[in-house]
C-alpha cells in the first residue's frame, strides 16, 4: 500500500463548518415558521369549530329542503348554562311550541357517522380533542330562542311559521371569539372575529 492510501483511511469523516451553517439556518428558519402556529392555537381550534358549525347549519337548511321537512338546530346547555354543543332534529309544526328533550328528539342520521349504524347528529365540543377548550357563549334566535328552525323552503321560521327574525352564535376558546350572524328569513350566515 502506498503512503497516501494509509492516510486516507486513517481520516475520519467530520461536518464542514458551511454543513453545520446550513443545519442551523435551517432549524431557524422552521422555528420561525412553526411558532406562529403553536402560539395561535387557540384561534386555530376556534376556527375550525366555526367552520364545522357553519357547515351543519347549511346542511340543515339544504336538507330541510332537500327533503321537505323542518330542520332545527338546537344548541345545547349542561346544567350551569354553559353552552356545549349542538343538534339536528327533525320537527313538525306540531312540535313547534314543545320543548326540547334530548331522550325523545327526533334525530336526522349524521352522514358523517359510523358507517352500517346511523347515528344521532349531535356535536358535543367536550368530547372531541380537536375542539377542545371551545365553548358555544350566545346561541339566541327569534329573540330567545336556543334553536334556529328550517321551513321546507330553506328559510328561517318561528313559532306559528311567521318567518325567523334571525340570531348570533359565538364561540370562545380561551380568548378568541368568533361571531356567527343569522340573517332573519334567508339564513344567511356572517362570520365576525371579536
Amino acid at each position: 500500500m502506498s503512503i497516501y492510501h494509509r492516510s486516507r483511511i486513517g481520516l475520519k469523516r467530520a461536518y464542514t463548518l458551511i454543513e453545520m451553517l446550513i443545519v442551523v439556518a435551517l432549524l431557524g428558519i422552521a422555528g420561525a415558521l412553526l411558532i406562529p402556529h403553536l402560539v395561535h392555537q387557540d384561534n386555530l381550534t376556534a376556527q375550525a369549530a366555526v367552520r364545522l358549525l357553519i357547515a351543519d347549519l347549511s346542511f340543515a337548511q339544504s336538507d330541510s329542503l332537500a327533503n321537505q321537512e323542518y330542520r332545527r338546530v338546537q344548541f345545547l346547555q349542561d346544567a350551569g348554562g354553559n353552552g356545549y354543543g349542538y343538534c339536528i332534529v327533525r320537527m313538525t309544526e306540531a312540535d313547534f311550541d314543545l320543548p326540547f328533550d334530548l331522550a325523545t328528539a327526533d334525530f336526522i342520521s349524521d352522514p358523517l357517522g359510523v358507517v352500517g349504524e346511523p347515528g344521532r347528529y349531535i356535536v358535543d365540543f367536550r368530547t372531541e380533542n380537536r375542539f377542545d377548550g371551545v365553548s358555544i357563549i350566545i346561541s339566541n334566535f327569534d329573540g330567545a330562542n336556543q334553536y334556529i328552525t328550517y321551513d321546507t323552503l330553506g328559510g328561517t321560521i318561528m313559532t306559528g311559521n311567521l318567518p325567523g327574525t334571525g340570531g348570533q352564535i359565538q364561540l370562545q376558546v380561551q380568548d378568541v371569539i368568533y361571531q356567527i350572524d343569522v340573517s332573519p328569513f334567508t339564513g344567511k350566515l356572517t362570520v365576525t372575529k371579536l
